[in-house]
């Protein structure tokens, strides 16, 4: 095989690439066009298997650890170096895009069957990585596997995740057959990439075509419960009244007030409210929201907890409700590796790709993978900025490019010699 790269040749195949991309969005497919695939359901596993499938007919040897990571190898010249991985995730938000978190497993799939075609090799072994669990939409936190790989969880915490429906991921792990021997975070990496969609308007409205990912946002999870007190809707005098959903209301505009006093990087948001007993003549006894917090700076983001903490006592003193609130998710602000931070604006430079460097605004594997290895991430715009939305939106052309650049950072990290 040869072993110069191929200078203006190290282009991935767009049409295979789009192809692709569009038989997996067929898995779990919705009306508007987006997919509904949530993570370890029966969509799912055919995802998996059908990746599996491409991976082994591109020459790759599949393994899964125990938490269903799933990680597809093409040797190296010397096989016996730590891997240069690339990768994402194939489960979907319960209406969801077909392009987030997809693109990135494909077009690192793509790299691989280019240097096929090209009968390139590369001096370490290259690994392609689908992670599960990534949205977790259907059991939280998110990114709870990569999470378990590089020690931030446990592997027990994560199985005893449970669904609304009460089902625990490990058992919905183990039912689709994808309880894989290998334990958890044993594999090392040299380096990892993760290519992914923006979610966000800046790369689309400032007309660049790729985004140098050089931190990730960090992110606070909580869960509140406000306990009130049900009663008949009619006869109840409004100043005696212990109305939850008040408590809640006024926790949302919160909420919103924490993230825009810190302008323009905060953001805040209240995505879930279940209201109990949800009868529309009975005021409300029992509500559970979440909310979610967003910062690249740690110490404002823990301010930002604070504050809601402090604002909650507040609201529920003055309706007489009771309240409890727990931190379920957080991690810090992650700073990527310069070096590999370098290789992709390295390849968008000589590419001719318009970019710019830019902050993850979403949580990503890659944020957690940092921990352990090396790590980088490219993006892409989408259009309108808009992503969890089934109205998700790629070009071709924003596809091929965002590829181009992870296939020749691949290429390069995997041309260093141990």
């Amino acid at each position: 095989m040869a072993s110069e790269v191929p200078g203006g040749n190290l282009q991935i195949d767009p049409a295979r690439l789009w192809d692709s991309i569009m038989e997996m969005h067929r898995i779990d497919a919705t009306e508007k066009g987006g997919n509904r695939r949530l993570t370890l359901t029966d969509g799912d596993r055919e995802a998996r298997e059908l990746f599996r499938r491409w991976c082994e007919e591109a020459g790759m040897t599949v393994a899964v650890d125990s938490m269903g990571n799933m990680f597809a190898r093409r040797k190296g010249r010397n096989d016996g170096l730590a891997p240069v991985a690339a990768g994402s995730h194939l489960d979907t938000q319960p209406t969801g895009g077909k392009f987030d978190g997809v693109l990135g497993v494909l077009s690192a799939l793509e790299l691989v069957r280019t240097l096929n075609d090209l009968g390139y090799e590369t001096e370490r072994p290259i690994e392609i990585v689908n992670w599960t669990n990534e949205e977790g939409s259907r059991f939280a936190p998110a990114m709870v596997s990569s999470g378990v790989f590089a020690g931030a969880f446990t592997q027990d915490f994560a199985y005893a995740r449970e669904d609304v429906d009460g089902k625990s991921l490990g058992t919905e792990l183990e039912r689709i057959g994808f309880k894989g021997e290998e334990p958890v975070g044993e594999r090392r990496f040299h380096a990892f990439f993760e290519y992914h969609i923006e979610q966000g308007p800046i790369l689309e409205d400032e007309g660049l075509t790729i985004g140098v990912v050089t931190d990730g946002q960090g992110q606070r999870w909580y869960e509140v419960e406000l306990t009130g007190f049900e009663s008949h809707a009619g006869p109840t005098p409004m100043p005696v009244r212990r109305d939850a959903m008040l408590g809640a209301a006024r926790i949302v505009e919160l909420v919103n007030r924490i993230a825009l006093e810190r302008a323009p990087l905060a953001v805040g948001t209240v995505g879930m409210v279940q209201v109990h007993p949800n009868s529309r003549n009975v005021i409300p006894g029992r509500v559970f929201l979440t909310v979610d917090f967003r910062h690249p700076d740690d110490g404002v983001l823990k301010g930002m907890g604070e504050a809601l903490r402090e604002g909650i006592e507040g609201i529920c003193a003055k309706i007489g409700l009771e309240h409890e609130i727990e931190e379920i998710f957080y991690y810090a602000p992650t700073h990527f590796d310069e070096a590999c931070v370098g290789l992709v604006r390295r390849a968008a430079e000589e590419l001719g790709y318009p970019h710019r460097d830019i902050v993850s605004g979403a949580g990503h594997d890659a944020c957690y993978v940092a921990r352990v290895a090396p790590t980088a991430m490219v993006f892409c715009p989408c259009k309108d900025g808009i992503s969890h939305n089934e109205v998700e939106d790629i070009t071709r052309e924003w596809a091929t490019a965002g590829a181009n650049v992870l296939l020749r950072a691949v290429v390069a990290k995997a041309g260093e010699a141990g």
